[in-house]
């Protein structure tokens, strides 16, 4: 009999063993495969480089402008795309801008410049902008500045660009137009933009 009890203890004690062996899950710390793959739900980077795209974007820019232009702005004799013509712009300055059909508002003979320089309100450096001209230069010299050349903005496209120190990128003698469109994602009407080049429309097919 004490033999017999002895045995049934046994194969409870193994039961209960096998029971524990198969229930030993590993958690999510301990399983090296969650470690190396984090799960579907969690994203990795994807948001901080599309933050990182977009600390140089025009979200600040003026879109419209009240069509002023500087006194000394010369209008272009023969434009190819004559006031109150129609063209599609090939340009992303802006979301909303690329492939808008734009109405011509003004066109004029200059040297158009993309730059660099730090907004005078504190926000990040801005790489590149599209575009500034050569009469929104402050003291504008007689001649045009090269790739390099560190002037002075008194262009207002965007918040704390009027006055801030920049540095010419690039440097094009060209036609450039003010335009008016429709934003292709919102639907807003942009009225007076400045500005777009030549080489950035394409004739209404």
């Amino acid at each position: 009999m004490k033999k017999w009890m002895m045995g049934i203890g046994a194969l409870v004690i193994a039961i209960g063993l096998a029971a524990c062996g198969g229930n030993d899950e590993k958690t999510p710390e301990q399983n090296p495969d969650t470690e190396n793959n984090p799960p579907a739900n969690v994203e990795g980077n994807g948001e901080d480089d599309n933050s990182m795209q977009e600390m140089n974007d025009h979200s600040e820019m003026d879109h419209s402008s009240s069509g002023e232009v500087p006194e000394d702005l010369t209008d272009a004799a023969s434009p190819t795309y004559p006031f109150g013509s129609e063209a599609v712009m090939h340009a992303n300055h802006m979301k909303g801008m690329n492939e808008a059909v734009a109405t011509i508002e003004g066109a004029y003979e200059t040297t158009v410049y993309a730059v660099t320089y730090t907004p005078t309100n504190g926000g990040e450096k801005v790489e590149n902008h599209k575009w500034v001209i050569h009469e929104e230069v402050e003291n504008a010299s007689d001649e045009p500045y090269k790739q390099g050349d560190d002037v002075v903005l008194q262009a207002d496209h965007m918040k704390g660009m009027e006055g801030a120190s920049a540095t010419i990128d690039t440097a094009e003698q060209t036609t450039v137009y003010m335009v008016s469109y429709e934003d292709t994602e919102t639907g807003e009407k942009v009225e007076n933009h400045k500005w777009v080049t030549e080489e950035e429309l394409s004739p209404v097919e």
